[in-house]
């Protein structure tokens, strides 16, 4: 019986990025020959040392891809986060271990960089526990049955004095990018958008055939401040009585205060012909539906979890946000990985500023290196983590302090798909 070749996983070179492209292709179950503008646009996405490839002989038979980005901590900290996309196997090779192989040489070289916490947007929810990962930021997508809004159409205009002005794709690489750094490094779970990203959203690069362009909308408050735009399309369709049924499909909305959210809000609700808004991924907890005289006429048709953490560094992670009260608490971190377990002390100040040191004090709380993602940004607590088992309790009430500490007043939310 004549052994199989052993697999061979590395970083890619950049010949080999047109047969790395076709396993990805083949991994996430689409045509597997991409045209040649698409390829070349996605030569944009390479960088040296950051694209895994596993190799049967010379046919690429899985994918890894990481990139440099900041992720908001609650207080507004950016720290340097390893983004892992492009992940897939084929299914000829499956079990075979080359995700872990994958993984385990990414996120080593990530903590010998410096990263503080890797990051990914999970297509499977019970694949990436494993490697330490967890659940920090949870989305949901609404459907806006315009008609049930209450909104007055004959006031389509902001009532506050700003305006909304329809911009190309050429405004929005000017207008976005500045706007966009205010919203991030005001919403914990946010992450950046390089220049490659507005490039991208607006036309200038195609990775997909299907893309169209949008239209744009902008939101200047009473003395002229950009404090929102809006990305979305518009279908085209008709019942038989010849009455419109147009959707509005939003692909992006940002927005730095609530009073530009709610002017791009009613603005897309009042547009001739459409009679229902998707709102692509928002935070479970936006305040969308609460901008009509009608909430009941946004209902959720999606919700899901979104941002998956793995911390890296214990101490960076816990000492770049900021807390809800003072206090103090011993953690033990548990780390299969062995990249960063072990003990912690957490001491938060008045000021919310919190300093984490190693330590041989007893725990107050045992949880896996995953569950502490969970919490980090603030979404989850620590009281339900502890009721099913998930994080162990040393100290009675050791889970209602680690709450007074983490939770945060709003969720977290991360906008971006990557």
């Amino acid at each position: 019986m004549t052994r199989r070749p052993d697999i061979d996983v590395r970083p890619i070179t950049e010949p080999e990025f047109r047969e790395w492209q076709r396993a990805l292709e083949t991994g996430f179950l689409r045509a597997p020959a991409l045209p040649e503008e698409q390829i070349e646009a996605r030569r944009n996405l390479f960088v040296p040392g950051r694209l895994l490839g596993a190799f049967d002989g010379a046919r690429c038979v899985a994918t890894f891809r990481s990139f440099a980005q900041e992720l908001t901590a609650v207080g507004g900290t950016p720290v340097p986060a390893d983004a892992i996309s492009n992940v897939t196997v084929t299914a000829t090779h499956r079990r075979r271990g080359l995700l872990t192989r994958m993984m385990s040489q990414d996120l080593a070289t990530a903590k010998e960089r410096g990263d503080v916490v890797a990051t990914l947007i999970a297509a499977e929810y019970p694949i990436y526990g494993r490697y330490g990962f967890g659940p920090a930021t949870w989305m949901a997508e609404w459907t806006v049955d315009v008609t049930r809004t209450g909104l007055d159409p004959r006031r389509p205009a902001p009532d506050d004095g700003g305006r909304i002005d329809l911009v190309d794709g050429e405004d929005v690489r000017k207008l976005g990018p500045e706007l966009h750094e205010r919203v991030r490094r005001a919403q914990p779970g946010a992450i950046d958008r390089d220049e490659l990203w507005w490039r991208a959203r607006t036309g200038l690069v195609r990775f997909v055939s299907s893309w169209t362009e949008p239209f744009h909308a902008v939101y200047r408050s009473a003395d002229g401040e950009v404090e929102g735009l809006v990305a979305y399309t518009c279908d085209d369709k008709w019942d038989d009585a010849k009455q419109p049924r147009n959707t509005a499909s939003v692909r992006w909305l940002i927005a730095a205060t609530p009073a530009a959210e709610r002017a791009l809000w009613r603005y897309l609700c009042s547009i001739d012909w459409i009679t229902q808004v998707k709102t692509g991924w928002r935070a479970p907890d936006d305040l969308l539906p609460l901008f009509f005289p009608d909430p009941r006429a946004a209902r959720i048709t999606t919700q899901a979890d979104w941002l998956w953490v793995r911390i890296l560094d214990v101490v960076r992670a816990l000492e770049s946000r900021t807390y809800g009260a003072p206090g103090e608490l011993v953690l033990e971190v548990v780390d299969g990985a062995g990249l960063t377990g072990g003990r912690y002390r957490l001491e938060a100040a008045a000021d919310g500023t919190g300093v984490c040191t190693a330590t041989t004090a007893n725990a107050d709380l045992t949880l896996d290196v995953g569950e502490l993602a969970t919490l980090w940004l603030g979404d989850e607590s620590a009281v339900r983590l502890a009721a099913l088992g998930r994080v162990r309790e040393e100290r009675a009430g050791a889970a209602r302090v680690a709450d007074a500490l983490l939770r945060t007043s709003r969720r977290p939310w991360c906008p971006d798909m990557f």
